[in-house]
């Protein structure tokens, strides 16, 4: 029987001992030691995924109360389907059946390790659909599956809907471009929304507070301006609502500038 890390919420092959994700450096294992859970045990304590409308043909799923990270869930619809994007750790007959009432999903992907989620068995659950992993990050899943393929560097997934390797958080981290409108990039926290709303951040952990280099940010920021877009949407509900283009650039200038070491308020 698979089982799921509780914190992080990432599946796990039944004879995992250590979570590798929560152990790294990026995440972390608390201190009471590593600690499991399994469908069944998240099921009776209430667990329940609620699917909701965010624009036209994009739609959030958030589990409540929370599992793992807590992670929101995206399906962006498509005339060929629906592309489900860093799937929750969580998943049972109801959820299934919200995300098949919105038409069928094509592929299953995620931003990077962190969100790898219940990811097989979502897929199982909606008939089997793949599940794309990035190359460079193969050896963080924790259940191997057929339906898992790698990718690298750029995938158009669907006719519309393009994945694109950047770095940073993880060699392997990704963003999703919807060509849908003005545009809309789906960061996760490959590149971070913050709480103003008007800019975002960039790290190689959060939780522990670990920077990424300028020389990293920059190369970050000079791939994403391969898209246009004026809309971006990070892992937790966050938005950029316009110009989120020109938001990553000022961003991204202004973490360069104080990593640096332009500015010292003692000086």
């Amino acid at each position: 029987m698979w089982k799921i890390c509780a914190t992080c919420g990432v599946e796990h092959d039944a004879a995992a001992e250590t979570c590798r994700i929560c152990a790294d450096e990026r995440q972390w294992v608390p201190a009471a030691g590593q600690l499991w859970s399994e469908l069944r045990e998240l099921a009776e304590s209430g667990r329940r995924a609620r699917v909701e409308e965010v624009e036209p043909d994009l739609f959030g799923l958030t589990v409540t109360p929370k599992v793992g990270i807590g992670q929101r869930s995206h399906l962006i619809r498509t005339p060929a389907g629906i592309l489900m994007w860093d799937v929750p750790g969580y998943v049972d007959q109801d959820a299934a059946d919200q995300v098949r009432a919105l038409g069928e999903v094509a592929a299953i992907v995620a931003s990077h390790p962190h969100h790898y989620g219940a990811q097989v068995e979502w897929s199982r659950m909606l008939g089997g659909v793949p599940v794309y992993a990035a190359a460079a990050d193969m050896e963080w899943i924790a259940r191997p599956d057929p339906v898992i393929r790698s990718w690298q560097d750029r995938l158009d997934i669907l006719p519309g809907i393009t994945i694109r390797q950047v770095g940073g958080h993880f060699p392997g981290s990704a963003v999703a471009h919807w060509a849908n409108g003005a545009g809309a990039l789906f960061t996760a926290d490959t590149v971070q929304s913050n709480p103003d709303r008007n800019s975002v951040t960039f790290m190689r952990s959060y939780p522990n507070r670990i920077p990424l280099s300028a020389a990293v940010v920059d190369r970050i920021t000079r791939t994403l301006t391969e898209f246009e877009f004026d809309r971006l949407y990070d892992n937790f509900g966050n938005t950029i609502d316009s110009n989120a283009r020109t938001a990553i650039q000022h961003s991204a200038d202004r973490y360069i500038a104080w990593v640096r070491g332009d500015y010292d308020h003692l000086t």
